[in-house]
């Protein structure tokens, strides 16, 4: 039976003990949070109680460098380029271009092995000098790039700890639970997010009110920087959250919150400090285009944000994420979504309560547009 790794790759779907590649990556003693989601996202099925994996035809994974080209997931001792740049553990550029370069294969450490790399200035170095109130042009590499570029890997699970950095977090004071997180937003520039205007006026306003906005955060249960295993060894960190106090909130002038079709349910969050541009904290593009008049026909979206999940659709199990979380979800008009939406029994309409989870349109092998949507979906808040 033919399949599709999840990098894209052709592949088989046989049994794990019939595929060399995988089997090298479940022994492997240092798997990365990658490897783990690759070989989740990898299952095709099972042989009685032995799980068959999309195994590729050939015996290198592709992936794509952190400057977007072609290359194979390999040693980094087999990759002279890369392994020469461990002898400078002190240059900055190098270092985390290595790190972007970590991939989901069967070698520890497996790294993006391509052409020789063009090492740049950092983003951070580069934009943060044009950190301003207004949103960055689309063209600019200012907005919609996170610092994981290439090899994302998709599939309902904890994000790469860098991903998403325009995702926010709005902190609500209550006179008795003190702090609660019900809303999510997305950074847009140096002083505005975009949330929803149900997040920052209406009812929600009797369980809190919005004071500040988390920058930079991904364990919401986490005081100080979060950590997570890395491939050479040490833990990727981030940096410390920001927390940003709240100077004004723009609601739109013609929200309603009694309309049913929650139509301009969107709002501006101002905030009384500029968010600096960091690996952790940027801001997401404005789209110049509305792509739901013409929808290319590769069109995907991917869902992020902090909430509940279904961990057991059969017993209908819910968990609540302390961190990031991201998922693949189908593009579907507003018309066909509603339909569907209200054959449910006991539901006319569903809209999402925590804010906006940042909704990224890709397209192959690194995105060229992102598109900040409101759907009606079946999604939960933070409550």
């Amino acid at each position: 039976e033919n399949c599709s790794t999840p990098n894209g790759d052709g592949g088989t779907c046989k049994s794990l003990y019939e595929c060399e590649i995988y089997q090298k990556m479940f022994r492997k003693t240092n798997r990365t949070p990658q490897d783990e989601q690759f070989l989740r996202n990898s299952k095709c099925g099972f042989e009685g109680k032995v799980p068959k994996v999309c195994c590729p035809d050939t015996d290198k994974l592709t992936c794509i460098t952190p400057d977007a080209n072609d290359g194979q997931c390999i040693n980094i001792r087999d990759c002279p380029a890369l392994s020469e740049m461990l002898k400078e553990p002190n240059n900055t550029v190098k270092r985390d271009y290595l790190k972007a370069s970590v991939c989901p294969g069967p070698e520890d450490p497996s790294v993006c092995c391509g052409p020789a790399p063009r090492l740049q200035e950092p983003l951070y170095e580069q934009c943060d000098t044009k950190v301003s109130a207004l949103p960055p042009d689309p063209d600019s590499d200012c907005c919609g790039v996170d610092s994981t570029v290439g090899n994302k890997i998709i599939g309902g699970n904890a994000t790469a700890i860098n991903e998403y950095p325009w995702l926010v977090i709005i902190e609500y004071e209550h006179p008795i639970e003190k702090t609660k997180l019900m809303c999510g937003g997305a950074l847009i520039s140096g002083k505005y997010v975009l949330t929803a205007a149900h997040c920052v006026s209406g009812a929600i306003l009797n369980e809190g009110t919005p004071k500040f906005v988390r920058l930079g955060e991904y364990n919401i249960t986490n005081k100080g920087p979060d950590c997570v295993p890395s491939a050479f060894g040490d833990p990727d960190c981030t940096d410390d959250m920001i927390l940003a106090p709240i100077e004004e909130i723009i609601v739109h002038p013609e929200y309603d919150r009694f309309d049913l079709d929650k139509r301009h349910d969107i709002a501006l969050i101002r905030l009384k400090i500029y968010a600096p541009y960091t690996d952790f904290i940027r801001p997401i593009c404005l789209p110049k285009v509305d792509y739901s008049q013409s929808p290319p026909a590769d069109l995907s979206f991917y869902v992020a944000g902090w909430g509940r999940y279904i961990e057991n659709t059969t017993a209908k199990i819910y968990r609540r994420s302390s961190v990031k979380l991201h998922v693949e979800v189908p593009y579907v008009v507003r018309d066909q979504c509603q339909a569907a939406i209200r054959t449910i029994p006991g539901v006319e309409n569903i809209v999402f309560r925590s804010g906006i989870f940042s909704i990224i349109s890709f397209f192959k092998p690194l995105f060229t547009a992102i598109v900040i949507r409101w759907y009606n979906l079946a999604l939960k808040s933070l409550e």
